[in-house]
């Protein structure tokens, strides 16, 4: 991925121009038309002081400001701003380096962004230079894609362009590579002119629209998240898009966006919304395009501001929206495609746990899928006796199950990414006796423990838990709980790793309550972190499963792993706890064998393994080769993997064509046969 910050749009040019940059920047130099340099306002400046006040007073990290926190500040906004290495020189980084780069604490401690602002109005000035070449090139410059070229896809270790030659030349393998994705759509050079042409004028004219808001908050995500990547300040504006999706309301696709350099990426597909529902749209993609209804044009939408974005993407419940991706599962990198959704309301029930029943050699394997932990706090308020839990409804189908007599159970906690704890908590007790399940240890150094305190278990018989990158935080707890009491086996790949809590406070209603004045908006802080039974926390290195399958998931680029400020893992006292034993190390090494000999007799499991390491090789690539014949081959290969294996096959809900549930519930049985005969 191109960058892993919060929050940035299209940005940057100077309140204050280095002297090593001015001499390099004339063509960036403010043009008739362009918007005057954005400042901060008082009521940003008066949020940056409360800011401050929790960040180092409440955050979990506990960080003494200085002039390493400084150079840690610049360096992380440089990467938000221009992750891609192409649009400052590597001569005008150093200088902005010495001019901010041990000043950005000072002004942290004394809530003030001047120097962030100065380095935003820099940038933005570049932007609008590099839109304006590429606006010319895209509409006169003849283009060759015979000869070998390449575009590399991930520069964030790459040096900044030396001079403007090398600089330009980016700027070119970029449009190349548009006009290709454009071509391989379909769209005739003449075509191809005219909507480069539009697209970048829209770009053009976002960039003279940028508001304060912007850089501020391009400003306070290199701030907060220098502290960890899920510590961030939400706008007045950008909170109340937050609250909508919370309250799960939102009449649109059920989707959490952010932006990350200059793209729409999903943050969050919500269990029980039309993207969830689809299983067309992933945690990472990246949304370039949008277009209302099923025929009307598609409108790119790089470097939009986030609100504008969510606003295209919203609709009414019933309308049709198509969304142009690069998916996560290609690694950002071409051909885009086009998903269709109908814009709906989030549904409760369609987030509700679920089973099937697999029969696998003559045995009977329940399957339980878990979408996310959910619980109807108001219906229980209500002291309404329906209202939805996971835990309630996962105890209704273990009884089902256990009536169908079934041989073994797994639960799939695939792409599940967390909830209600208290529900996490709930789910583990109804497989182990009453004992720990979590242990929660707080800024001030306290550390409690949440238990199961019910000695009944709904269900002792064979279990798996089935897990994949996209697990996390209550789904790695009930995993990591799983494993630690040895109730059950993990199968799938290590979990996503995010063992942190966070707190939103609204910085308006505690500092200035009643004064009518301005919203302040919110931080969201980190302010705790999970551990395991076991001492260990599930944080950074999440889950490792005893049974190893790999997803279509970009594990280079999906991960707690992959955010360069994510707190590290740590351990701390076990609980006290006595562990049920059904799951050994001998067992492991038992199923493991069994595994290894049958998965290797499996055609369908070795085909997908082939297509998964051809996927992975493209994946490794660090560009992409700008040739017709080159981009149409790897195109047309990673089209034909994703049609075998990816969404539209997920698509289909056909518990069948799920080759790693199938080879899941193989293992289940020989854990049955284990268990039987130890």
């Amino acid at each position: 991925m191109l960058g892993k910050s919060l929050f940035c749009i299209m940005l940057a040019f100077a309140l204050v121009i280095p002297a090593a940059a001015r001499t390099t920047a004339k063509s960036a130099s403010p043009r008739s038309g362009d918007a005057a340099p954005l400042a901060p306002t008082a009521a940003q400046e008066e949020a940056g002081m409360y800011l401050k006040q929790f960040l180092l007073e409440r955050h979990y990290r506990k960080v003494v400001p200085g002039d390493s926190l400084s150079v840690e500040i610049f360096n992380r906004y440089i990467d938000i701003l221009d992750g891609s290495r192409s649009y400052f020189l590597a001569r005008e980084v150093d200088s902005l380096k010495q001019l901010y780069g041990k000043q950005l604490d000072d002004e942290f401690l004394s809530g003030k962004a001047s120097a962030g602002f100065a380095i935003y109005n820099f940038f933005l000035g570049r932007a609008r230079e590099k839109v304006r070449y590429m606006k010319a090139a895209a509409g006169t410059a003849p283009f060759s894609f015979t000869v070998p070229d390449t575009l590399d896809f991930d520069r964030k270790n790459d040096p900044w362009p030396a001079d403007r030659k090398q600089l330009t030349g980016l700027w070119t393998k970029e449009l190349k590579y548009q006009w290709l994705d454009l071509k391989s759509s379909g769209e005739r050079p003449k075509g191809i002119r005219a909507q480069l042409s539009k697209n970048l004028t829209g770009r053009l004219n976002l960039l003279n629209r940028q508001k304060p808001e912007d850089a501020f908050h391009a400003y306070m995500s290199a701030l907060t998240t220098s502290f960890d990547p899920h510590t961030s300040y939400f706008s007045p504006d950008e909170f109340e898009n937050f609250q909508i999706d919370l309250s799960r309301s939102l009449e649109g696709i059920g989707a959490r966006l952010q932006i990350e350099n200059d793209y729409i990426v999903v943050n969050e597909v919500i269990a029980g919304g039309p993207a969830f529902k689809s299983r067309l749209l992933k945690k990472g993609d990246r949304i370039i395009g949008v277009g209302q209804g099923a025929a009307s044009k598609i409108v790119d939408i790089t470097g939009w501001r986030i609100n504008d974005a969510v606003g295209l993407i919203r609709g009414k419940k019933g309308s049709v929206v198509r969304l142009k991706l690069l998916p996560a599962s290609q690694g950002g990198r071409g051909p885009a495609k086009i998903i269709q959704l109908v814009r709906d309301r989030i549904n409760l029930e369609e987030e509700a746990a679920g089973k099937q029943v697999l029969r696998v050699n003559g045995r009977k394997i329940g399957i339980i899928t878990v979408p996310s932990f959910y619980l109807d706090f108001d219906a229980r308020r209500r002291n309404d006796n329906n209202y939805n839990s996971t835990s309630r409804d996962v105890q209704r189908i273990l009884g089902e199950l256990n009536a169908e007599g079934v041989d073994g159970v797994i639960l799939d906690l695939r792409d599940n990414g967390g909830g209600s704890l208290e529900e996490a908590v709930s789910v583990t007790g109804l497989f182990i006796p009453e004992g720990p399940v979590v242990q929660i240890s707080s800024q001030s150094g306290n550390t409690s423990v949440l238990a199961d305190k019910d000695p009944r278990v709904q269900y002792s018989g064979p279990l798996a838990v089935l897990v994949n990158r996209y697990s996390a935080s209550a789904s790695e707890i009930v995993a990591a709980a799983i494993q630690d009491y040895g109730r059950g086996v993990i199968i799938g790949e290590r979990t996503f790793g995010k063992g942190t809590v966070q707190s939103l406070i609204n910085l308006s209603e505690l500092f200035s309550p009643g004064t009518g004045g301005p919203g302040l908006g919110q931080i969201k802080i980190t302010m705790a972190k999970f551990y395991r039974i076991s001492g260990g926390s599930t944080q950074h290195k999440g889950v490792v499963p005893d049974i190893s399958m790999p997803s279509m998931i970009d594990t280079a680029i999906i991960g707690e792993d992959t955010y360069s400020s994510s707190l590290p893992w740590t351990t701390i006292r076990p609980s006290l706890y006595q562990a049920t034993a059904q799951i050994t190390p001998a067992t492991i090494e038992q199923l493991k064998q069994k595994e290894r000999v049958r998965s290797a007799a499996n055609q369908q499991y070795q085909a997908y393994l082939r297509d998964l390491a051809t996927l992975d090789r493209i994946r490794k690539k660090k560009g992409i080769v700008l040739q017709d014949a080159a981009f149409k081959s790897e195109a047309e290969v990673i089209k034909q993997i994703e049609k075998k294996w990816g969404t539209e096959r997920e698509a289909t809900k056909n518990v069948m064509n799920d080759v790693l549930l199938n080879e899941s519930a193989s293992v289940v049985v020989d854990l049955g046969g284990v268990q039987a005969h130890p």
